[in-house]
């Protein structure tokens, strides 16, 4: 295989070194790497090995590798799949009726056993996290996957990836910079994309603010964890600062709390079987605090009470004693209230003029939180309209999806690895579940990883607690696959054949 610098050569600019003993000589390994990344690069006895040296030299046919903590990352790979912003001969800007990635293979991973990613960060658990992530990616680049979740070591074959697309907010705050990292040092020449620096880069160009341009508010709607990294309103201020904008510009964060989590069906979430208060509840609870759910906002909130989306207990005088969301939808409201009111109670009155959906899994419920501003707007409370102010005319929700799937085709455009098949579109996906050899008294009686044993794990072993295996009827939830059904529908047409 052709390269354009060798490893070794690679390895001698390092800028730390270990050397260690390894049969005849002496082999030099980076110490400020973590475990896993030595593991892949040069532990030939660990699972996790790549064996680098015999990736394909010609990748444009191989697939396009993309990962997410769940299925919420789906919504990425619909965009790639019906992409036609480019002129499929020339590769400038403009449609010609033909799709960017026709004839192009996908892998997708769903590590659903291990999410939610948002919750290792506040768990004190980052290191776990950053592995989880880079196993996700030498999953990708590896060439085997397990076939069912019983069998010890890998026995299914599949193609690796040449090119990453972390279809994962979380996942691209806590780890791009170490995946990056991984790639160079592997020489193969697959590169990675990152949705964050897409949705930043989309959200100052739909705006198109000028020096004449008012004070406004963005607001970013994440995962607890992305929120916590500080890693969007970061890049949006050196963005900001690098295109020369001085407008005053406000952001307002907002940890999404249980959102993603209920939009994959997490049953310490939602769980429809229910119709009263659970003891296993880890959502938004009633309370006073900035991130309960406040009495004084139920109206505001404007919950769907029918069924059982919302479960609660009352006092015998009427008052709630419990509240706990049992909907994605609800959950959507909540955090869009809880949003605004942040954003009001911190004395600010700019306008929110766009919202960054800072993870994948909220654009499947972009029409209710819409639905919500729109409410908010005409929300009267004694005789005021609290947060009419604070909702611009236009606000924009920003999807970094479609910005993603750009920055993925001119990537592969540049690099002269786009596959150009006239062959129909593939996907393969694969989903993580518990590991066969787990002890019972680390799941739950759903044969989910218990919370305490999912974030108290240490990086750095050689442990097997989750397997890659194939997307089945078995390991997809019910609700998930109707949802990806109705909003998804090029990903679902060609994800549902292959589940049995």
């Amino acid at each position: 295989m052709h390269r354009s610098f060798s490893l070794s050569g690679m390895l001698a600019a390092a800028s730390l070194l270990l050397l260690i003993t390894a049969g005849c000589g002496q082999k030099q390994i980076p110490i400020d790497n973590p475990p896993i990344v030595n593991k892949a690069l040069y532990d030939t006895a660990s699972r996790f090995y790549v064996d680098f040296e015999q990736y394909p030299a010609d990748m444009r046919n191989l697939p396009i590798g993309i990962f997410d903590s769940g299925t919420g990352g789906l919504t990425v790979l619909e965009k790639l799949l019906c992409l036609d912003h480019f002129d499929n001969i020339t590769g400038t800007g403009g449609r010609d009726s033909i799709l960017d990635f026709a004839g192009e293979h996908f892998v997708y991973l769903a590590d659903q056993a291990n999410m939610p990613y948002g919750n290792y960060a506040a768990e004190g658990n980052t290191a776990y996290l950053q592995e989880l992530v880079l196993k996700d990616v030498i999953f990708l680049l590896n060439d085997h996957y397990f076939v069912n979740g019983i069998e010890e070591q890998p026995s299914g074959r599949k193609p690796r990836a040449k090119i990453i697309v972390v279809a994962c907010n979380t996942a691209t705050a806590y780890g791009l910079h170490l995946i990056k990292s991984m790639l160079y040092q592997s020489g193969t020449g697959v590169k990675v994309i990152g949705v964050i620096d897409a949705g930043v880069k989309a959200t100052l160009d739909e705006l198109d603010i000028q020096p004449d341009t008012a004070p406004f508010a963005i607001g970013v709607l994440a995962t607890p964890g992305t929120i916590s990294s500080g890693v969007y309103e970061r890049t949006l201020r050196t963005e900001m600062e690098r295109r020369g904008i001085t407008t005053a510009i406000d952001i307002v964060n907002e940890g999404g709390d249980g959102f993603a989590e209920a939009v994959d069906s997490n049953p310490d979430y939602v769980n429809p079987r229910l119709f009263a208060p659970s003891n296993n509840y880890l959502g938004p609870v009633l309370g006073e605090g900035p991130d309960d759910i406040r009495p004084g906002l139920l109206r505001a909130y404007n919950f769907d009470f029918s069924g059982n989306q919302i479960l609660a207990r009352r006092e015998p005088g009427g008052a709630y004693a419990s509240i706990q969301l049992n909907s994605a939808a609800n959950y959507a409201r909540y955090n869009i209230v809880t949003m605004l009111e942040r954003h009001r109670q911190s004395g600010k009155s700019t306008p929110i003029r766009a919202i960054i959906l800072g993870c994948t899994h909220y654009p499947f419920y972009l029409e209710t939180l819409k639905e919500m501003l729109e409410y908010l707007r005409e929300y009267r409370e004694d005789g005021r309209y609290p947060y009419r102010e604070l909702i611009a005319d236009e606000v924009t929700f920003i999807d970094p999806a479609v910005y993603t799937a750009l920055e993925c085709y001119q990537t592969l455009r540049e690099d002269g690895n786009l596959a150009f098949r006239i062959t129909p579109t593939q996907v393969e996906s694969y989903i993580s579940i518990p590991s066969s050899l787990l002890e019972d008294n680390c799941l739950t009686p759903e044969g989910y990883l218990t919370h305490d044993f999912k974030y108290g794990r240490q990086p750095g072993t050689e442990e097997l607690t989750t397997k890659q295996v194939p997307f089945s009827l078995d390991n997809i939830d019910q609700n998930n696959l109707q949802r990806i059904k109705e909003l998804l529908p090029n990903s679902y047409a060609l994800i549902a054949p292959t589940l049995k």
